[in-house]
């Protein structure tokens, strides 16, 4: 009546190589300058606001602007990072997702240098203030980069005091990215985090928009390249066939396939969702002892699911 199916492999092995996080790490850090850095050519480059005034948003005419939500924005996001960060280092296979987390964030640093220095929008509104422009004083924008990455970028830390950073949002990036990898990798019978998390991410996302400081098309498209690389990416990482190159699989055209490739292709299967002490206390025999009792019991009480067939 029952066909016996299983459906975790504990031979199934997964190769930490920390050596791939580190390049992923040192991809994601310099996109991060390079985004700084181009905050700052671009911030040379914005209209003044008497003379180029705010382009029309149908959010901005009929909700006016709360001066306050963007700090709640700001909150929000640096909640969210706080919780990402616990969980991963909890995380049994930290190596692996800590890649995927730096890959994608550097991707998405990437590709806001180039909407921002292609196009240059006007301010969203008129309360900005804006930074003096340096014209050219090199020394002086140097230090701006220093201070705008000391400061995580944030306005509250009073990091953040250029314009022209606005296609697309950097705010909605973190809010959505975080809240995504929180999901991805929690065990799914914690909805109840997932919920507070997703309502964390919805507040700072709608707090963006209630302060005028982006406009509304550059939180929707922050959300849709975050969203769909992120969903893109895990995939082609958990479906095998998605990995090889072939006339029918068109995700292997993307430009960063060979990277994709490079950091995946010793990833056998999905990465399940385990948890482990960030420090290992025990000594390497007690931690041989306890890991072949484990294997013993995980052996003799493997998860299995079962799923009911039809007699014949």
């Amino acid at each position: 009546d029952y066909l016996q199916i299983s459906v975790l492999d504990s031979k199934v092995k997964y190769p930490l190589e920390w050596w791939k996080t580190g390049i992923a790490f040192l991809y994601a850090f310099f996109n991060l300058m390079l985004t700084s850095v181009m905050i700052i050519v671009v911030h040379e480059r914005v209209p003044p606001k008497e003379a180029s005034p705010p382009l029309p948003d149908k959010f901005f005419d009929y909700i006016d602007r709360v001066a306050w939500a963007f700090s709640v924005t700001e909150i929000c996001g640096m909640i969210l990072t706080g919780l990402w960060l616990i969980q991963w280092l909890a995380l049994r296979y930290k190596a692996i997702i800590g890649r995927r987390f730096f890959f994608i964030m550097g991707t998405l640093y990437l590709y806001r240098c180039i909407t921002m220095y292609v196009t240059t929008l006007p301010v969203p509104g008129m309360h900005f203030k804006c930074a003096p422009k340096l014209h050219g004083d090199s020394e002086a924008k140097i230090q701006r980069v220093i201070k705008l990455v000391s400061g995580g970028g944030l306005s509250i830390t009073g990091s953040h005091i250029m314009c022209g950073d606005f296609l697309f949002s950097g705010h909605t990036v973190i809010l959505t990215i975080t809240y995504l990898f929180i999901k991805e990798y929690s065990p799914r019978r914690f909805w109840w985090y997932h919920m507070f998390c997703w309502l964390i991410s919805f507040i700072g996302v709608v707090c963006i928009l209630l302060a005028h400081e982006h406009y509304t098309v550059d939180v929707v498209v922050a959300y849709f390249i975050t969203s769909r690389l992120f969903w893109w990416y895990h995939s082609m990482a958990n479906i095998k066939n998605l990995k090889c190159t072939s006339p029918t699989n068109c995700l292997s055209r993307a430009w960063w396939f060979p990277v994709f490739n490079f950091f995946e292709k010793n990833v056998p299967a999905a990465v399940p969702c385990y948890f482990a002490w960030p420090i290992s206390c025990p000594p390497s025999c007690c931690r041989k002892s306890s890991s072949s009792t484990s294997n013993n019991s995980s052996s003799t009480s493997s998860p299995k699911t079962y799923s009911k067939v039809q007699k014949v």
